[in-house]
């Protein structure tokens, strides 16, 4: 993943790093994505590459953006603790709740750092069912494929609304501020170019 040149400091995660999905054709998306990235022009970056599957671009960003999540909340995991942020929320207005529609399926109210590891979790058992994310070329992806991607988007997106509100001044005074914005844009504007629409803000799960 590009790392957009992050210091050496940074370089923790969260979560272990997750590699790109569906073998030589995942690695070359992701070169593909690497080298855009690195020429600075975010707009063609997101853009999908002549030719290519439309599902294999999302499921290799896919794992490409919970990569660079991973990477800015592996930062702050010593100050976002339960009793600094015992709520996951961006702001009074927007409070999210947990939910996985399986093993918890009423949406309970957690601290910050607990959200983020249920969507962490959560996200790497959705990376590593093959039924959703293939591995092996030529294995289709499910009809649901789509609204797999924007769920986990929209969730992405809160761990970057809670950083923003809750914790910029530290991302600034660890001298992140640059780092985290090119990830967030880049994020945001994926999403816009592929997905039709932004992720959601206010929605409880």
């Amino acid at each position: 993943m590009s790392l957009f040149g992050l210091g050496s400091r940074n370089q923790k995660t969260f979560r272990p790093k997750k590699n790109a999905p569906s073998g030589s054709k995942g690695a070359q998306l992701q070169r593909h994505i690497d080298a855009t990235l690195g020429s600075g022009n975010l707009r063609e970056a997101v853009k999908l590459p002549p030719g290519e599957d439309p599902n294999e671009w999302l499921a290799v960003n896919t794992v490409d953006f919970f990569n660079q999540v991973n990477i800015l909340y592996g930062t702050l995991t010593e100050f976002c603790t339960p009793s600094n942020c015992p709520t996951m929320s961006a702001g009074p207005k927007y409070e999210y709740r947990w939910a996985d529609g399986v093993q918890i399926k009423k949406p309970i109210e957690v601290s910050a750092p607990k959200y983020v590891d249920y969507l962490m979790d959560w996200i790497e058992t959705q990376l590593d069912d093959e039924s959703l994310f293939p591995q092996k070329l030529g294995t289709p992806f499910p009809p649901n494929f789509r609204d797999v991607v924007k769920t986990i988007f929209k969730r992405l997106f809160r761990v970057y609304a809670h950083i923003y509100h809750s914790h910029f001044q530290k991302i600034v005074s660890l001298k992140e501020e640059a780092h985290l914005n090119t990830c967030f844009k880049h994020f945001i504007l994926f999403t816009w170019f592929n997905c039709k629409k932004e992720a959601s803000t206010n929605n409880e799960t």
